[in-house]
């Protein structure tokens, strides 16, 4: 018996074929799927994933209530244009309203002054008549002076006789047509004398006299010295001449025709 034989073998055991075969093809397959992982990875390392969302198709009625939406929402959009520009003409009418009626208003009371005016005026001028005629009726105008004109008097008389006849028009100065002051200005201008242009002034122009002491070329005057609406010149004998209305025109009348205020004397 050898000296080594009971020590134990340290070689490793043979394995069989069958067994080493099998492991050879685990391990090959195990390869093989770690190739196949390397490559997938260098490929998704390659190229990003990228993620597509597919968005909904619109059909047909999809689209027509789409349309049907849009149309309403301009619908809208122009009742509500048509609604600003009616308030707006609205608004604007009520101011122009509100403005007429202002100027109406206006208007009308200065109209309802004007007649009252006119009122009062017409009642003063009644009242005034009145009161001349009374006088007239009492006093009958004689006057203590001669009743026939001489110098600068006879010459205005003279002047404002040839007259009679021609047309009153307001604010006429000759030499056909006449109104009240506008006669007396020229007539009096012929002695050299130069009156005012308006009876207001021209019954202020020179010295008060009396109704009862009344001289041919005297001035008269009808309403209150200073505001005076008619003038006319005193001929001599109860007579007057001047341009009365667009009636008479320039005519001669009787002092008990329409008596006077008063009277003032500038020759």
């Amino acid at each position: 018996m050898s000296h080594t034989a009971h020590i134990r073998s340290h070689r490793k055991p043979r394995r069989s074929a069958s067994t080493i075969a099998m492991r050879a093809g685990v391990a090959s397959g195990v390869l093989g799927t770690l190739a196949v992982a390397a490559a997938a990875g260098t490929a998704n390392a390659a190229e990003p994933v990228t993620q597509t969302l597919e968005l909904p198709v619109l059909t047909g009625d999809l689209a027509a209530q789409v349309a049907q939406s849009a149309q309403a929402t301009q619908q809208a959009a122009a009742n509500y244009q048509l609604h600003a520009e009616r308030d707006a003409a609205a608004a604007a009418a009520a101011k122009e309203a509100n403005k007429d009626l202002a100027h109406a208003k206006a208007e009308a009371k200065q109209k309802a002054e004007d007649a009252r005016r006119a009122a009062a005026e017409r009642a003063t001028r009644s009242a005034d008549r009145t009161t001349l005629s009374a006088s007239a009726s009492s006093n009958t105008f004689t006057s203590t002076s001669s009743s026939h004109a001489t110098g600068s008097a006879a010459a205005v008389i003279a002047f404002v006789k040839a007259q009679i006849g021609d047309a009153y028009v307001s604010g006429g100065t000759g030499p056909n047509s006449w109104d009240c002051s506008g006669l007396m200005q020229t007539a009096f201008k012929q002695v050299g004398i130069d009156l005012p242009r308006v009876s207001q002034d021209q019954s202020t122009a020179g010295t008060q006299v009396s109704l009862d002491n009344l001289q041919p070329g005297d001035i008269l005057y009808w309403g209150s010295a200073g505001s005076a609406y008619h003038v006319a010149v005193y001929v001599g004998d109860g007579m007057f001449v001047g341009a009365q209305n667009p009636s008479t025109g320039v005519a001669e009348k009787p002092l008990s025709y329409d008596p006077p205020t008063g009277a003032v004397r500038v020759l």
